[in-house]
């Protein structure tokens, strides 16, 4: 009896290889693998906000609504319950970022105008590590959006679309095709040496 039970357990298991199961777990585990390290690095980029807003705030007192514009966004960023499965949590929770970023774009933006600021060693540090941060997001994102991306084709290709259906996988939702250039390259946060004639525009950091 044991060894009828074996060979039938041994028989499900090819069945479910054959038919694409164990793809499409070892596929979903890779998105969820790399969802974390998207969240990973935005939560970075949050983390450097303090500290940021403290030591412009050190020089540029009177830029209120920047700060308030930024600590605003943070705030947002850090209210929303994020399903990555589900498409429009993961548009809200896109959009947040944007608006954090481009925050974030204005903070830096500000500094052209403080000479003493941009010499502050802190600042240049904080400076430094946001650059970095956003470097990661991106990268963090593009394999985020190249994972989901084998994902859905691995459920849309026979037999495995059966699979999924019959355990009700489903494909997942992706970052829109409209931010796809924005997060193509990283946003720029050092501003150079010249200042600008006019404030820079918002970028958008996702």
């Amino acid at each position: 009896m044991n060894t009828v039970r074996m060979l039938l357990v041994l028989l499900l298991v090819a069945m479910l290889s054959g038919c694409g199961y164990n793809a499409i777990q070892q596929q979903d585990e890779a998105v969820k693998a790399q969802w974390s390290e998207v969240l990973n690095q935005y939560q970075r980029r949050a983390d450097l906000v303090p500290n940021l807003v403290n030591t412009v705030k050190g020089y540029a007192a009177h830029e209120e609504k920047v700060f308030s514009d930024v600590t605003e966004a943070r705030s947002r960023v850090g209210s929303i319950q994020i399903n990555a499965d589900d498409a429009q949590s993961l548009a809200k929770f896109q959009a947040a970022q944007g608006q954090l970023g481009g925050a974030l774009s204005r903070l830096m933006a500000v500094s052209e105008n403080y000479p003493n600021l941009k010499a502050d060693g802190l600042f240049q540090n904080l400076q430094a590590q946001l650059e970095g941060t956003e470097n990661r997001i991106t990268v963090a994102r593009n394999r985020y959006i190249q994972a989901v991306q084998q994902y859905n084709t691995l459920l849309r290709t026979f037999p495995n679309n059966l699979t999924a259906k019959m355990f009700g996988y489903q494909v997942k939702p992706n970052f829109t095709v409209d931010n796809e250039k924005a997060i193509s390259t990283a946003p720029t946060v050092d501003f150079g040496t010249s200042a600008p004639t006019s404030p820079a525009p918002a970028a958008s950091a996702h």
